[in-house]
């Protein structure tokens, strides 16, 4: 029997939801210690510089642009969002963030404040060299905190994930397959698996492929959109992103996926 999911109300009679809210304004509704797994991917405040001083096309006005998808969350809540994150993860539970090398200095401080033990930076080896212009970064951060103390799944999993990036439309879409070894790592089937920046669902298609539940929030109204059909075993008509382009199961080598 499917687990109900916190306190709202399902948007199908499938184990997800997603809503369109503030981030944490989403999360202090929630009950306290009533998650099992955190893995998230905010927009970071770095974004803004580059939109600034034009260090990639990407971000220029298209279809495809982060200006129209991101509102970027400041760093000066991220004290704010961590503290309700702490609050709502169960003890003994796991806290992933993605992140670029600025806003990791920002990030793990904060964190760690909030009660969090940072483990290590684990990096996401994108396998291709990505936008700009001084020495074109090929990696991301996926910043590892514990409440409490759990042990992982599979001690054998490398601190490097080595999986290629994906470009269907959304941008910095983050491959299911990366969130896929961090919720097996950190959580059982029937757990809940919560992302309060949710884009396009990625973290969220990882979480139901694996026998999690799952439950985000966005702001962004076309992300929700796309995120629930996509959740939902159907893509949007309409849409910006053509997220049905291209499989959502990257895959993974052999040695790098979870056992």
């Amino acid at each position: 029997m499917t687990q109900p999911l916190l306190s709202f109300e399902p948007v199908s009679t499938t184990a997800y939801d997603v809503a369109c809210r503030d981030a944490v304004g989403w999360l202090r509704d929630l009950p306290a210690e009533s998650v099992d797994l955190v893995v998230t991917d905010p927009a970071y405040e770095s974004l803004e510089k580059h939109r600034a001083i034009g260090t990639t096309t990407r971000l220029k006005h298209s279809k495809a642009s982060s200006n129209n998808w991101f509102t970027v969350f400041p760093n000066a809540r991220f004290g704010e969002l961590f503290d309700e994150v702490f609050r709502v993860l169960r003890r003994n539970a796991h806290f992933y963030l993605y992140c670029d090398a600025e806003t990791m200095f920002v990030a793990k401080p904060e964190a760690e404040r909030a009660g969090f033990r940072f483990w290590k930076p684990l990096v996401w080896d994108k396998r291709t060299i990505g936008m700009g212009y001084h020495y074109r970064a090929r990696y991301e951060f996926i910043l590892f905190f514990e409440k409490g103390k759990r042990r992982l799944n599979d001690l054998g999993i490398a601190d490097v994930i080595a999986v290629p990036r994906v470009h269907r439309g959304y941008p910095a879409e983050k491959p299911p397959a990366v969130s896929e070894i961090l919720i097996a790592q950190s959580s059982a089937p029937g757990d809940l698996v919560i992302d309060p920046f949710t884009g396009s669902g990625s973290v969220g298609v990882a979480a139901l492929s694996l026998g999690r539940r799952f439950a985000g929030t966005d702001i962004n109204p076309e992300a929700v959109r796309i995120a629930r059909h996509r959740l939902g075993g159907t893509e949007p008509e309409g849409s910006a992103a053509d997220l049905s382009s291209r499989d959502d199961t990257d895959a993974v080598p052999e040695a790098d996926r979870p056992s």
